[in-house]
């Protein structure tokens, strides 16, 4: 990959970390006092890490990652485990956290971060699709048919769909 292609995490990446230390180590948080809503956005965060943590295992564990190398150089595309319910699921997880950050902090700063945060991340989600279609063609090509990019609720549904076939 070329370093222009790195440009928008040099972007989004900062922000993201900003918002949680703003959130989680400075207190930022509640704003609003809306305690429902700072409780929705914990369970958004629970679930970011699930979506940002489980595909380091699976793919060191699926993905043939030559010893010594980084979990993401796979030399097989892995459509099992999270990767059966989106295609890519730790951009997937800072988009959560981005948005569980917002509803935790109720913040307008945070919030202004997170809609700079959110559509960089799903360009480069769109950028990692074009590279994925690269390294693994036609392959690639019938997984994204069938597994969305970050919908996991539609994942989840379509999971199911093909398990009951």
């Amino acid at each position: 990959m070329e370093w222009k292609e790195y440009i928008l995490c040099c972007i989004w990446s900062p922000l993201i970390v900003i918002q949680f230390v703003l959130v989680i180590i400075l207190g930022v948080y509640n704003e609003a006092g809306l305690d429902p809503v700072m409780y929705l956005g914990w369970v958004i965060w629970a679930i970011s890490v699930i979506f940002g943590f489980l595909p380091i295992i699976v793919l060191k564990k699926e993905g043939r990652v030559e010893k010594g190398k980084s979990y993401v150089n796979t030399i097989i595309l892995v459509k099992s485990n999270i990767y059966s319910i989106v295609r890519h699921p730790q951009y997937t997880a800072g988009i959560l956290l981005s948005l569980a950050l917002v509803l935790i902090s109720q913040s307008w700063l945070i919030t202004a971060m997170s809609l700079i945060v959110i559509p960089l991340l799903y360009i480069d989600i769109v950028w990692a699709d074009k590279y994925e279609v690269e390294k693994f063609g036609e392959e690639y090509e019938e997984y994204m048919k069938e597994v969305p990019r970050t919908n996991f609720i539609i994942g989840i549904i379509r999971l199911y769909r093909r398990s009951r076939l």
